[in-house]
């Protein structure tokens, strides 16, 4: 049995949606807001909600443009945001002893 303390996953990320959301933006490194929702297939408030909670945490950026007269939101995963997913994914996988 391993050591690990299960209280060290970070509840930032622990939740289903925000789990996506970094998984995806980890390999992806940014995507555009309509995008994401489409492969998460959440609301726009959902997704909305989750992005804010990961911003407020500055694991991810957000950038709203206009790409001519349309608005458009940008989300990029931030260092901070890259190293607290890898501590996550080696903090899962210590606690399952892999």
């Amino acid at each position: 049995m391993s050591d690990f303390d299960y209280r060290a996953i970070d509840d930032v990320i622990h939740s289903r949606v925000r789990l996506a959301i970094m998984s995806y933006l980890a390999s992806a490194r940014s995507s555009e807001f309509t995008a994401l929702k489409k492969v998460l297939q959440v609301s726009d408030g959902n997704l909305s909600t989750h992005l804010k909670k990961l911003e407020d945490h500055e694991y991810i950026k957000v950038e709203k443009d206009f790409v001519g007269k349309k608005p458009q939101t940008t989300i990029e995963i931030t260092p901070t945001g890259d190293a607290a997913f890898k501590a996550y994914v080696e903090g899962i996988a210590a606690m399952l002893g892999t």
